[in-house]
């Protein structure tokens, strides 16, 4: 009869673990619920008064189900971190597992976010990038712009990009249209990224022609580059000097020398202009 006892209590013992488990522990309850499943089924097929050997088995199982139990408490203090720190931002922002480094490592974080990602809270983009989306009422999630994708890359890699060819003329509002490949000239490695239809190349260059260190300048010499010195006429000078705040212009003058020679002389009256003007 003590053992018959033994046998009642422990199931119903087990059957309000499974219940809490269920409630307490979300998406992993799937885990918990099929695992303590086996553990009913188990006391329902063996008869413990024989059976000193399942109880202590039994009571192994529980232990480890109570182990996994802490490293899923630990799991979920990961994933409300990250999603919070989601929340926090505006959609449209495009982000790396690295923005999350000071919350867990690499594996963990990168597991919360497929997750996220399956539950449709955010998109996965590309390989190690992902989107908060922004959405439309009509056309669904938002793609993200060219300058947010480099941005999360030029972050989560702890690299330097900057914009060349048509993508830098775009930039600085010479050309309107966006180039479906877009090249980055980078001090980091070359590389290609596919976000939908567009393609995104990083190119490893020397140091010099990322030398300038102000944005504006290492944009303005990949623009003047594209266009070649014939393209460029004073209609053009003056909008770019429209486009260059004073600190800007400053920047401009002192890097000169990372500008080849036959675009010295046109940045000088970008910058020269704006001044004097």
């Amino acid at each position: 009869m003590r053992s018959g006892g033994w046998v009642s209590l422990d199931f119903h013992w087990i059957g309000g673990l499974y219940g809490f488990l269920s409630r307490r522990h979300g998406d992993h309850g799937w885990w918990f619920r099929s695992t303590l499943r086996v553990l009913r089924d188990s006391v329902r097929d063996f008869k413990l008064d024989k059976s000193s050997k399942f109880r202590f088995d039994l009571l192994r199982k529980l232990a480890y189900i109570r182990n996994n139990i802490k490293a899923v408490e630990v799991t979920q203090s990961i994933d409300s971190k990250v999603i919070s720190r989601i929340y926090g931002k505006k959609r449209g922002w495009t982000f790396s597992p690295t923005h999350f480094s000071d919350l867990g490592d690499r594996p963990a974080v990168g597991m919360a976010l497929s997750r996220l990602a399956k539950r449709g809270v955010i998109d996965r983009i590309a390989r190690g990038l992902y989107l908060y989306p922004e959405k439309h009422p009509v056309l669904g999630n938002l793609s993200p712009s060219p300058e947010a994708i480099s941005k999360a890359i030029a972050s989560g890699d702890k690299v330097r990009l900057v914009p060349t060819g048509a993508y830098a003329a775009n930039r600085l509002g010479l050309s309107e249209q966006v180039p479906a490949k877009i090249t980055f000239l980078t001090d980091g490695l070359s590389r290609t990224v596919k976000v939908g239809k567009r393609t995104i190349e990083l190119k490893r260059t020397t140091p010099r022609n990322l030398g300038p260190k102000r944005e504006s300048t290492a944009l303005l010499i990949q623009a003047l580059r594209y266009l070649g010195e014939e393209a460029i006429d004073s209609k053009t000078i003056r909008f770019l000097k429209s486009r260059l705040s004073p600190e800007d212009r400053t920047a401009l003058l002192k890097d000169l020398s990372y500008a080849p020679e036959w675009m010295r002389k046109i940045l000088k009256q970008i910058a020269g202009e704006a001044t004097d003007g």
